[in-house]
């Protein structure tokens, strides 16, 4: 069930390795661009890669250029020190139609005066374009993975071998990059910190919708930026209904303003005897506040998407609707669960199901997602009650120590 039929290939061939021309970067790199310029999900898989990058050398200063969208995430990035928010036309995400910004966006890079830059990039990516973009802002040394020969555009280059020498997962590509030009961390989580204050605006949406701030709850999250990895709406629902039945928890329903639609086709498919049970956030909670509600929820159920990622960097327990578009994005370091049904059409990197069956998610039932999420609810509870017994056994080890004549105030 949660094994994925691809071959992992973490070490790159000694041919391959001939081609790799990297330098060590010592304590005189303290200014570091990080190129990502993806969305959320794509930026915390890099946070372990920024980490090694930021605490190899004393003093060093991390700049993450990424897009709109992903520089959300900046404040409650803990290694980043700057964002920079670029739309890149190479990207998809650009709705700009003039040079200019782009040109614009060349002076910025070159006034931030940075002694290097990294380029992550998925296998599927180029990173030429980014490093074009560096070279001409004069950033002296420029490292990515690169499938064609560079030339001067990178000055330390690791070969492309993905995916014809075997995938990683995106976390360890990113690690295994920075690890080229020394900077290595024995510490690989995802890190997102979340803030205070996201958490205290949380407590008054949830209350205002009878949910206790301390939990337990369900999240159902059913959207993906592509139809390809969305599980059917009405099979959320089912899960819901499923859900309702075995656990008292809150199910709450999350996603962007534009998926409020979706969220309610999956309230109306969970039947009207679990309505009252089900809460509506769609298009309420920011970034900070979403983070917030991840963190404290008992089980994620979503597709292979953002909240994945976040509920990795978070330790929260997620079922992963794993539609079988690509290899790489699964959960890292976390309680989960990874459903699908394998097709031959797999790793079709499509936006659309090419085939029109979509059999990779219609083949898993809704039962069997239920049934996943509840394995992993009582793994949250005995975890929970080991959590409550070791502080509780503190409590009277620490009530023990006190001597016989100390007053403890009540």
């Amino acid at each position: 069930m949660s094994a994925l039929p691809f071959k992992i290939a973490p070490l790159l061939s000694q041919a391959h390795e001939r081609e790799t021309l990297v330098s060590q970067w010592g304590p005189e790199v303290k200014r570091i661009l990080c190129v990502r310029l993806d969305r959320l999900g794509d930026i915390l898989m890099t946070t372990p890669a920024i980490h090694a990058l930021r605490n190899s050398a004393p003093g060093r200063h991390i700049t993450l250029l990424t897009s709109s969208v992903g520089a959300e995430a900046a404040p409650y990035l803990s290694d980043v020190d700057e964002v920079i928010a670029y739309d890149a036309p190479w990207h998809g995400l650009a709705s700009h139609t003039s040079s200019s910004v782009d040109l614009d966006m060349q002076r910025t890079l070159a006034a931030g005066q940075f002694d290097a830059a990294v380029i992550f990039t998925v296998y599927s990516q180029s990173a030429l374009p980014s490093a074009m973009l560096c070279y001409l802002a004069g950033i002296p040394r420029r490292l990515a993975h690169c499938r064609e020969n560079p030339y001067g555009l990178l000055t330390d280059w690791v070969c492309e071998t993905e995916p014809h020498g075997g995938v990683r997962h995106e976390v360890e590509r990113q690690l295994a990059l920075v690890a080229k030009v020394g900077a290595v961390s024995t510490d690989t989580r995802m890190r997102l910190q979340v803030s205070a204050s996201a958490r205290q605006a949380l407590a008054p949406r949830l209350a205002a919708r009878g949910v206790a701030p301390q939990g337990p709850w369900f999240v159902i999250h059913p959207g993906a930026s592509a139809a390809s990895r969305r599980y059917p709406p009405e099979r959320f629902g089912e899960v819901a209904a499923q859900l309702a039945k075995a656990r008292p928890w809150p199910i709450l329903l999350t996603g962007s303003g534009a998926e409020a639609a979706l969220v309610r086709e999956v309230i109306e498919a969970a039947g009207h005897a679990v309505r009252a049970r089900m809460h509506d956030l769609s298009g309420l909670l920011d970034t900070g506040e979403f983070a917030a509600l991840i963190e404290r929820t008992a089980v994620l159920v979503t597709n292979n998407s953002g909240p994945v990622h976040l509920a990795s960097a978070l330790g929260t327990p997620v079922v992963d609707l794993y539609a079988l578009t690509n290899p790489q994005h699964t959960p890292w370091q976390t309680p989960q669960r990874v459903l699908f049904r394998d097709v031959e059409c797999r790793w079709c990197y499509r936006g659309v199901c090419p085939e029109g069956h979509h059999r990779c998610l219609m083949g898993v039932p809704a039962a069997e997602v239920a049934a996943a999420a509840l394995e992993l609810a009582a793994e949250y509870e005995d975890s929970a009650g080991r959590r409550m017994a070791q502080t509780e056994s503190a409590s009277i080890a620490d009530l023990d120590a006190v001597p016989a004549s100390t007053p403890i105030s009540s």
